[in-house]
């Protein structure tokens, strides 16, 4: 009886941590000029990425440093801090707490798959943990794409009001970054995602650095391609003395039909996509639900015509 008690109560304990660091990842912060501040030396400490990772203090720190000397963890430390950027989730211990959260949910779900493996053959029990290190290593990773494809389709779908929105403001005489700025501001309990990365490239700029690397770590973050041409409009714009509104507001027409052409698309594949659960779930009822009662009142005259003589 110990045993079972104790796996159990280690179980509750990992799952405990789970959940907090699930909760310390996704809740959202009360100090939005904290966060972009820890955003900036994130930034301006990313030329020190590519060197070996230090042991810090803390225990965040020190998992890091623990994951990074194992054999592929720093270059797996790197593409996961890279994707929780593209995510949009930026803050300092992100990388910590995703981290820790991917190897607990890989230790229980060996744990659990061991326990439920300890009466079988030795074959059974290698195959059952093979696909536990496999589900606990995979299903991770799958969250993460998962919400970067969603921050991206957010912020694609921000793009042509917002670009709107800053082609007009520029034409009321506004500087880019004042512009850029008072965007930010109006867009943000619309389009908060895009209007932080616009206010994140605002205090870039305004900290020292050039506004075509602002606008290079805008791309690299957001990895989209409208924004890397919204991005390189601007930087030429400036470089050359060119309009910079009225090229925004041809800009976002074209984004606008772009978003109407993705939309009739995922409407043409609504159909499609719905042959196969129509197919699976729904025939089988309907076949169940009009042949059956026929069926059983065919054998039912069947049974009565061949019975036995009276």
């Amino acid at each position: 009886m110990l045993i079972p008690a104790l796996f159990f109560t280690l179980m509750f304990i990992t799952l405990a941590a789970m959940l907090w660091s699930g909760f310390e990842l996704i809740r959202d912060r009360e100090d939005p000029l904290g966060e972009r501040l820890k955003e900036l030396q994130a930034h301006a400490m990313a030329r020190a990425a590519a060197a070996p990772r230090r042991q810090g203090r803390g225990f965040g720190n020190r998992f890091l440093y623990f994951v990074s000397i194992l054999p592929g963890g720093e270059g797996w430390l790197r593409d996961t801090e890279r994707e929780l950027a593209q995510a949009g989730m930026r803050h300092r211990q992100a990388l910590a707490v995703y981290a820790f959260f991917h190897a607990a949910f890989l230790a229980i779900a060996v744990g659990v798959m061991i326990y439920l493996q300890r009466n079988n053959e030795l074959p059974q029990k290698f195959a059952g943990v093979a696909s536990a290190v496999l589900l606990g290593w995979l299903l991770p990773q799958q969250v993460l794409h998962r919400l970067v494809k969603r921050y991206r389709r957010k912020l694609q779908e921000a793009l042509p009001d917002t670009v709107d929105m800053l082609g007009i403001v520029l034409g009321t005489g506004l500087a880019l970054d004042q512009a850029m700025l008072r965007v930010s501001e109006e867009m943000e309990f619309l389009y908060p995602e895009l209007a932080a990365e616009f206010s994140t490239v605002v205090m870039q700029v305004r900290a020292g650095q050039e506004r075509a690397k602002a606008f290079q770590q805008l791309v690299r973050r957001t990895g989209i391609e409208d924004i890397k041409s919204l991005s390189a409009m601007i930087v030429q714009s400036e470089r050359f003395g060119t309009s910079l509104s009225q090229a925004l507001k041809v800009y976002a027409e074209s984004l606008r039909t772009r978003r109407r052409l993705r939309a009739e698309t995922a409407v043409a594949k609504a159909g499609i996509k719905m042959l196969f659960p129509i197919v699976l779930f729904i025939l089988p009822a309907l076949f169940v639900i009009t042949l059956v009662p026929g069926m059983l009142s065919v054998l039912h005259d069947l049974r009565q015509g061949f019975g036995p003589p009276r």
